[in-house]
């Protein structure tokens, strides 16, 4: 089935989240270990940069490496790190040749050094790019985001520099690491699991959500599709009824 052809570009989703889960039980049914399920996963994260780009997605954000991954085996925390630095840097003229924009959310002050220092690059090279944006989620958490969002506000109103009257919404998403990301419209997670895992726990306020079976390394062009078409297909209310949308 053509599922591109159904698609109505004029009302895909500006912002397209996907937890890419299942690379270490790809890995094993394939008989290895589980960084090579991670290593197959990089190709995935092509194909759907490129579906993205095809569609007119102006963002796409990837949930790569959460807080908590760090309580994984130290050899498959040490591969995927040395994987994060790898894939950088062979991707970075592919980048730049598609027009893609590098951003990252997340505590990324606590990653390697030698991750920062590519990451850094990589951002500075891409910046003034406008086609796509991918948004990579690493060392993130939810959790520690919004903490870390009302600490900050916490200190500026102790300083006096905000009242307490004026905290809102929009303060708050400003003090995310997402801010000036739109939410995301569709969030998607792979691998037949049915839960956000501390992911964009604010952000998913009004998120649709599609959960499929696929492995990530199996997913490819025709799955995102897939979940485009079917988010197309949904009715968004945010507390509305459907007579007041008509």
């Amino acid at each position: 089935m053509d599922y591109l052809a159904q698609i109505d570009k004029k009302k895909t989703p500006v912002h397209v989240a996907i937890i890419m889960d299942g690379n270490g039980r790809w890995a094993k049914k394939q008989g290895h270990e589980r960084l090579y399920g991670h290593n197959f996963g990089v190709e995935s994260v092509r194909e759907v940069l490129k579906a993205s780009t095809d569609l007119g997605i102006k963002y796409l954000t990837l949930y790569a490496f959460s807080t908590e991954n760090w309580n994984r085996p130290k050899e498959e925390v040490d591969g995927l790190m040395d994987l994060l630095v790898r894939s950088i840097a062979n991707e970075i003229e592919e980048l730049m040749s598609s027009d893609v924009r590098l951003l990252t959310i997340g505590d990324t002050d606590g990653l390697p050094g030698s991750c920062q220092a590519e990451l850094k690059s990589a951002m500075t090279k891409t910046e003034k790019n406008k086609t796509i944006n991918l948004a990579l989620a690493l060392n993130y958490s939810s959790r520690w985001e919004m903490t870390n969002a009302l600490k900050q506000i916490s200190r500026k109103v102790s300083s006096g520099e905000i009242k307490e009257a004026e905290i809102n919404d929009q303060m708050i998403s400003d003090h995310l690491t997402t801010k000036g990301i739109p939410d995301p419209e569709l969030i998607i997670r792979t691998s037949g699991e049915h839960r956000l895992s501390n992911f964009l726990l604010w952000q998913a306020a009004y998120s649709e959500f599609y959960f499929c079976d696929v492995l990530w390394p199996d997913f490819k062009r025709e799955d995102l599709f897939k979940a485009v078409l079917d988010y197309q297909s949904r009715e968004r209310r945010f507390g509305m009824v459907s007579e007041q949308l008509t």
